[in-house]
């Protein structure tokens, strides 16, 4: 039997708007090696300036841990007191929405874009993500293209959201994830 194979020389991508020019996403590549990516960097402060520079909505408070990757600021918007962990890659070929309250934690990864494996030529597809009020990524979490998170829920540790969303106050767990547990959230000091 013959069937169709993948032909990557066949890629075309003629429809992805990347948002900016070339120049600037370059400038950006460097400005983020230098003081995203490099584990020396600690300067909260000048991240958060130079996000904005390069068109990102970051809120008050907001706290970006060493090693973070942010591959199109122009395409962020993170809400006020948000922690964004260590090694976080936010791929984010659409739009990627953080509310405010929201911990990402180490080596979580949102992702924007995938690929039809259907299609011979593996054509790139991108959906939005968004990341509610007070929301919780854990470790190594993987939040995946058109996800949903809803407000307070959390994707635990080394969890794959794949489709949908995931509720309000609800705790998610598995690769994919599922609903484990409703989160209670102590009104006590």
């Amino acid at each position: 039997m013959n069937s169709p194979k993948v032909d990557l020389s066949s890629y075309r991508n003629p429809e992805f708007d990347r948002g900016n020019p070339r120049w600037k996403e370059f400038c950006w590549i460097l400005v983020s090696a230098l003081f995203f990516q490099n584990p020396l960097s600690l300067w909260n402060g000048l991240k958060i300036w130079w996000l904005r520079r390069f068109g990102a909505n970051v809120g008050r408070g907001v706290l970006i841990k060493p090693g973070v990757q942010i591959k199109f600021p122009w395409r962020l918007s993170i809400g006020d007191h948000s922690w964004i962990g260590e090694h976080v890659w936010i791929d984010n070929l659409a739009p990627v929405s953080i509310g405010p309250h929201v911990c990402i934690s180490q080596g979580a990864y949102i992702l924007t874009g995938n690929h039809n494996y259907k299609k011979k030529s593996f054509d790139l597809m991108v959906q939005q993500v968004q990341i509610e009020e007070g929301a919780w990524i854990g470790a190594r979490a993987v939040v995946c293209p058109g996800v949903c998170v809803a407000t307070h829920a959390i994707l635990s540790a080394g969890s794959v959201a794949t489709t949908g969303n995931l509720s309000a106050f609800g705790i998610y767990q598995g690769n994919p994830a599922v609903w484990v547990r409703n989160r209670d959230i102590s009104t006590s000091i």
